[in-house]
Parts: C-alpha cells; structure tokens; sequence
C-alpha cells in the first residue's frame, strides 16, 4: 500500500518572509542589471516555460553562460537603473518548494511594461532559488 503524503501545507510566517526577502534581494540585483548575481540566486539547469511568436509552447533548459548571455542581451547594459513594483501570491507545496505568481510594472528610461511571470522556487539549506521561469514571450529566445 502507497502511503499518500498531506500536501496540504500551511506556510509560516518565517516561510512567507524568507521568499519575499529573497524577490526583494533578486530585484534589487535586477534594477542595477547585476547578472552574474541574478545567476547566483538560480539553480542550474534552469528550466524555462514559455510561447513563441507563432504561438507555440516551448521549453528549454539554459546553463548558468545562457541565462547570463540572454539576460545580459534583454536587460540591456545601461547605466540607469530598472524599476520594478510587483503584486506577488505565492503557494508553497511545502516549507522548500513554492509557486510564485507576479504580475509587475517594469520601468526603465520612462517607458514602463508590464509583465506576468512565475517562478518555481526550491529551498536548500535554508536558501531560496529559482530553478524554473514562465513567461510568455521567450520562446522565440529559447
């Protein structure tokens, strides 16, 4: 007999301030186009979700250079710093994995986007990283 685990979990206080301490410290690294330390934040390979122009699912996985090499390119190396005010929701499926869904205005140089993404996060030794993105639009840069 298969003994079903309860995947009913309940976060903590300690659980929900951790993964907003951890997007605050990612987004910040973003405003100031910080790759490299975007890539720290991350587990590798990445997995990527997203459509393409002919609207078309697409996945991908991207080691630590692609993730530097694509973000580098989209981010743009300006000297101005970026922007972001995010709504954020997350689930947690447990005290180490957890669904973020954002919906965020990114402003840079006065024109602002929006953009609705989520990230699966996984936590080890105490320490949140991203190691999926979903968002529509990449595809065509997978």
């Amino acid at each position: 007999m298969i003994v079903l685990p309860d995947t009913g979990y309940v976060p903590t206080d300690e659980d929900r301030t951790s993964l907003d301490d951890w997007f605050a410290e990612y987004d910040a690294h973003s405003a100031r186009r910080k790759i490299e330390r975007m890539a720290d934040m991350a587990v590798f390979p990445l997995n990527l979700v997203s459509d393409d122009s002919a609207g078309n699912g697409r996945t991908a996985q991207w080691n630590r250079e692609q993730f530097v090499a694509t973000m580098t390119r989209v981010m743009g190396e300006g000297g101005e710093d970026i922007a972001f005010r995010s709504t954020r929701t997350p689930v947690f499926l447990s005290p180490s994995l957890a669904v973020m869904f954002s919906d965020s205005a990114m402003t840079v140089g006065g024109r602002t986007r929006q953009l609705r993404y989520a990230d699966i996060l996984v936590r080890r030794d105490g320490v949140w990283a991203f190691q999926t993105m979903m968002q529509s639009g990449w595809g065509d840069n997978l």
